[in-house]
């Protein structure tokens, strides 16, 4: 099933604070970028990001966003705007090492 648009815009209007924000379509699901760093997508209307140790402090459920594709963590309360910004801000900085 493929992500729709309006999840895509809610995302990015929840990430949009944080600036330089970038979304890519792949196969019907968005990928997403945070200065220029992939940090996760949007899968079947699932916000996901990366799973790596400087976000597992938020003890997200594990995902996987496609047939065999690595477990990541979901992010669930898409709602909640500035817990929402540091799961990137925290991610990011996992992986920008």
């Amino acid at each position: 099933m493929a992500s729709s648009k309006e999840i895509r815009d809610y995302v990015l209007e929840q990430l949009s604070d944080l600036g330089n924000i970038t979304c890519k379509p792949m196969m019907g699901e968005f990928m997403l970028y945070y200065n220029d760093v992939l940090f996760g997508g949007i899968y079947d209307d699932r916000l996901l990001v990366k799973k790596i140790e400087t976000n597992k402090k938020y003890n997200m459920q594990e995902s996987i966003p496609y047939p065999s594709a690595k477990p990541m963590y979901l992010v669930e309360d898409i709602d909640n705007r500035e817990k929402l910004i540091q799961i990137v801000l925290d991610t990011y900085s996992g992986l920008k090492k």
